[in-house]
């Protein structure tokens, strides 16, 4: 064996791995495909702030520091992972990317570019934002104007004055639409499907204690009564074309992994005027796109915040990738875990920290 845990990703989830599996004694050996640590985190747009607040969503072993903000903006979310691989002495292996990891008797075999390395056990933490989804829209080799991939985007200042039009309302469409608003660009974002957009402070509470203090409560009660109050707080947001799916906030969570856009000023704009919403795109033209509901608009650029891909089906085969996020049989069984696939209401960032300490324990007792 080469080592007992080969940890594939430098981002969160693998620097939280690698500060457990210490915490617990076991040698690991961390890869990173890229030349630094979270590169997910340093290539993100310049405005993004957690949606959850500090307290909460802070790696194993090591809060934020007390002078941050309560939702801590990009920057400083890049400083403290690079504070974190410090304090616990966490090197990754640069430059390195996985090709195939196999089964052998003994454990797994994790093939490289430049090596093979044998491991007991392997922990896949390369993300779920690892590559852009690029959907094929309609006729858009027409369209003669800038597109571009969110993972592409930084700042608003190069759209200033341009009319744009964000395809996707996740958080990250929503958030770029309101980047855009604020700095002069006329923004229209096409919603395909239905949205549900909650709030980053519920009457001055985080949503995402809201979301920890309810999730032991009952999903059909969770998804009956948040519409109720939702509607409260936002106004009801179908007159601006905004429609909620039929799925409940927790059962689109658990059923297809979808988590509620966090608002941070979108709605405002919307009401505003300041964004436009438009319905899904029939197809594109060379100056704009046309829509479902037979409204044509001209646009300068098209930003596509369609999404992201986990990649790990390139070289993890489907037999061996275990059926969901963190410690479960079959994970345990094989000793292959995934950590950081699993994005509920209550954070991202706490989760991680929950996983990796599953799984450093799992680890441990499994020797």
């Amino acid at each position: 064996m080469d080592t007992t845990v080969v940890i594939v990703g430098a981002g969160p989830a693998g620097l939280a791995v690698g500060a457990c599996l210490k915490r617990a004694g076991v040698d690991f050996i961390l890869l990173e495909r890229s030349q630094e640590i979270a590169p997910a985190w340093r290539r993100h747009y310049r405005r993004l702030h957690l949606h959850t607040v500090k307290s909460f969503s802070s790696l194993p072993f090591q809060p934020f520091p007390k002078n941050y903000p309560r939702y801590v903006p990009r920057e400083l979310v890049v400083r403290y992972l690079d504070d974190y691989a410090q304090k616990f002495d966490l090197r990754p292996r640069f430059g390195v990317t996985v090709k195939a990891i196999r089964r052998t008797d003994s454990g797994f075999l994790v093939e490289t570019g430049s090596d093979n390395l044998k491991a007991r056990h392997v922990v896949i933490a390369s993300g779920n934002n690892a590559e852009p989804i690029v959907p094929r829209l309609p006729a858009i080799e027409a369209f003669k104007g800038e597109v571009l991939h969110s993972a592409n985007y930084t700042q608003a200042a190069p759209f200033a004055s341009r009319s744009v039009l964000i395809v996707g309302m996740g958080n990250t469409g929503a958030e770029i639409a309101l980047d855009l608003a604020e700095s002069g660009a006329r923004p229209t974002i096409s919603v395909r499907k239905g949205v549900h957009i909650v709030p980053r402070q519920l009457f001055g509470v985080p949503i995402q204690m809201v979301g920890i203090a309810s999730r032991p409560m009952p999903q059909a009660l969770n998804d009956w009564m948040f519409p109720i109050i939702l509607d409260f707080a936002l106004g009801k947001l179908e007159k601006y074309g905004i429609v909620r799916p039929k799925q409940g906030i927790l059962q689109q969570i658990d059923e297809v992994g979808r988590i509620p856009v966090i608002d941070v000023g979108t709605v405002d704009a919307i009401t505003k005027g300041a964004i436009k919403i438009a319905p899904d795109i029939t197809g594109f033209t060379e100056r704009g796109a046309a829509f479902t509901d037979g409204r044509q608009e001209n646009f300068d650029a098209v930003i596509l915040a369609t999404g992201y891909r986990p990649g790990y089906e390139k070289f993890l085969p489907v037999e061996l990738q275990p059926e969901r996020s963190g410690v479960n049989a079959r994970a345990s069984q094989l000793g292959l875990y995934l950590v950081g696939f699993y994005n509920p209401v209550t954070g991202l960032l706490r989760e991680i920290g929950r996983e990796a300490k599953a799984v450093a324990a799992d680890i441990a007792r499994r020797g």
